[in-house]
């Protein structure tokens, strides 16, 4: 799962006063705007942005959904999400999974390996209260087969054998 266990630090229009956290209980306080992933899924959302236009939710399975909490007026809206040293692998790719309920598509940037940009002004979010999501996915980790550990301890076992062999006769 490539979100599993991470923190992750949030702006919104470039300030990190602009995202408030699940772990400061949305509080406008130093710090609301990093926040552990809801593993539990329970609480809704990780983030809401200081205006309570947005929330956004991260799920451990890598999708992000971003809300709409009313009218969203023209405008310049964007957010960025660090997940940091906290990633077990590096973010490569996204993919958007349902935006039938907006016009228009949201710019999603990976800036690196761990941070991804947002940008929705070019949405039409039409009354409101409406969502889209979509997909961070991770390098797979290096991870060998069952059958190719089994095949190498099997190789060390029959070189230990042949060694043994060897220095006995």
């Amino acid at each position: 799962m490539p979100l599993q266990h991470t923190t992750i630090s949030a702006t919104y229009n470039g300030s990190a006063d602009g995202m408030l956290g699940l772990d400061q209980q949305f509080a406008p306080v130093a710090g609301s705007n990093i926040s552990a992933i809801d593993a539990s899924g329970s609480a809704g959302v990780e983030f809401l942005s200081a205006d309570f236009l947005f929330g956004i939710d991260f799920a451990e399975d890598g999708v992000m959904t971003v809300y709409n909490n009313g009218q969203v007026a023209a405008g310049a809206y964007s957010m960025r999400f660090d997940f940091g040293a906290s990633l077990g692998a590096p973010l490569t790719r996204f993919s958007l999974l349902d935006s039938a309920a907006i016009g228009g598509l949201p710019v999603l940037n990976l800036i690196d390996g761990h941070t991804i940009g947002l940008d929705l002004s070019a949405l039409d979010w039409g009354n409101g209260f409406t969502s889209f999501s979509a997909r961070l996915e991770a390098a797979p980790s290096p991870v060998p087969e069952p059958a190719s550990v089994s095949l190498m301890l099997a190789g060390l076992a029959a070189f230990a054998l042949t060694r043994r062999r060897a220095t006995t006769v």
